[in-house]
Order: structure tokens, then C-alpha cells, then sequence
């Protein structure tokens, strides 16, 4: 766990910062348990009432909540990103979805750019080892766990970008994908030629970083999400179709 000592001065207060530091850089994630009070207050270098102090403190703010019997955790903080009420108009808008794959696009784009730029050895080793988990999942033919996969990578990136505001933007509009909010991205892995395709962009996108090549790694990511948007668009129009087939069937079965 990314916990280190802190100094004898104020020790509640130096354990609130550093947690909240750890939740702002998104190393900390809502729903994280934290150590056991007597690991954890080791691991800081302080006592346990000055430990139960700063938890307090921090529950008390909302950024740490405790479950009896279960232990502390990362509290929901994105919870209030998005009004329950305007997710449900998301989910029946059409019109959202497209800017939803808008509005990725470009903030991605972004985020791709800063990260080859700006994040470390260690950042791109990330966003490397969630790729060779979507190569697993690629050769058990997995939708579900793959579409799982895809958010990882998306959002590895955005932790590489190192923008704190950017990142829990995007951790929200990650949770509503993940949710089916928009739509069911696993149904786009269950095509082999279309999860083929998705695979090679992810590639393309990470070879991008790890050459620290900015401009290319946006237009990667850009022309993923390019080919994201061809492919809701249409399975969209296939659905209709079909659906006005289905009454053409029924109203000749009916004749």
C-alpha cells in the first residue's frame, strides 16, 4: 500500500494530508479498503489515536467511510458527479451517446499527449500491463471481461496524464460506461473482426507513449474513437432495421 512515514509534528493531521493527497492522485479509488488500524498506523510511523484522529477527520468530510465489521474504506466521491436524474435523461437521449463519444474523444486525446509527454517509465509500464491483460482476454473471447479491460486501459492513460481534475472527470464518465448507462460495449467485442480492430488501436495508442510521441498518440486515440463512434452508429441503424422488419414479418404472418 502507498503509505509512508510522516513527522512527529501534528501526526493527524500529516496522515489527513497524505490520504488525501493519495485519493486526489487517484491512487487511493473509492471502495479501497484501507490496512487494519494497527497495520496502518505502523506503516505511517504514528499512534493509534493520532491514526483514528485523522480517519474521524477525513469520515467526517466524506472522503472515508467505515462498514461495521468489514473495516475503512475510500469513500464514493464521485458520487454526486452526475445527478441520478440526468443519468437517467443520458440513457434515453440518443444524442448523448454521440456527445458522450465526443467529449471522450477530445479529453483523451488529451490525456494520451500528456502522458507521452509527461508520464514516467512507470505510468506506460501501467498502461503496458493492462494491454497484456486485454491480449488475454482478447484469446478467450471474453466480451465482458474485455469491455471491463478497455475502461482499465482508457483510464491507465488517464492517470498517466497526471491532471487531477481530468482524472476524476473521467472516472465518473468511465463509471457510467462501465454501468451500460450509453450503451453495451460488450456487444462490440463479440464481433471477432470488431474486437480484432479494437485491439490493434489499444496497441497503437500504447506503442504511441512508449515512443513519447505526443502527436501521435492523440490522433491514436482520436481514430479509436472515431471507430467507436462508426460502430454505435451502426449497430443503431442495424437495430432499427431489424426492429421494422419484425413488424413486417408480424403484420404478413398476420395476413
Amino acid at each position: 500500500m502507498p503509505f509512508q512515514p510522516v513527522s512527529a509534528e501534528r501526526r493527524a493531521d500529516a496522515v489527513v494530508r497524505q490520504v488525501e493527497g493519495l485519493i486526489l492522485r487517484g491512487v487511493l479509488r473509492p471502495g479501497d479498503r484501507l490496512p487494519p488500524e494497527r497495520d496502518l498506523s505502523e506503516r505511517l510511523g504514528v499512534s493509534r489515536p493520532s491514526l483514528r484522529a485523522a480517519v474521524a477527520d477525513l469520515s467526517a468530510r466524506g472522503l472515508l467511510t467505515s462498514r461495521a465489521g468489514s473495516g475503512v474504506y475510500v469513500a464514493d466521491v464521485l458520487g454526486s458527479a452526475f445527478s441520478p436524474a440526468l443519468v437517467a435523461l443520458f440513457a434515453r437521449q440518443d444524442d448523448a451517446l454521440l456527445d458522450y463519444i465526443a467529449f471522450r474523444r477530445d479529453i483523451e486525446g488529451l490525456a494520451a499527449a500528456r502522458a507521452a509527454r509527461q508520464g514516467s517509465d512507470t505510468d506506460l509500464a501501467v498502461v503496458g500491463a493492462v494491454l497484456r491483460r486485454m491480449e488475454g482476454a482478447h484469446g478467450r473471447s471474453d466480451p465482458k471481461e474485455q469491455a471491463a479491460l478497455d475502461a482499465e486501459f482508457h483510464m491507465s492513460i488517464v492517470e498517466a496524464s497526471h491532471n487531477v481534475v481530468m482524472l476524476h472527470m473521467m472516472r465518473s464518465m468511465m463509471d457510467l460506461l462501465r454501468e451500460g448507462v450509453f450503451f453495451n460495449r460488450a456487444a462490440m467485442f463479440r464481433q471477432r473482426t470488431t474486437g480484432d480492430a479494437l485491439l490493434d488501436q489499444h496497441r497503437a495508442i500504447h506503442d504511441a507513449l512508449v515512443a513519447r510521441d505526443a502527436p501521435r498518440a492523440r490522433a491514436a486515440v482520436e481514430g479509436h474513437m472515431d471507430f467507436v463512434h462508426r460502430c454505435v452508429t451502426d449497430q443503431r441503424e442495424a437495430d432499427r432495421h431489424e426492429a421494422t422488419a419484425r413488424l413486417r414479418l408480424a403484420q404478413e404472418e398476420g395476413r
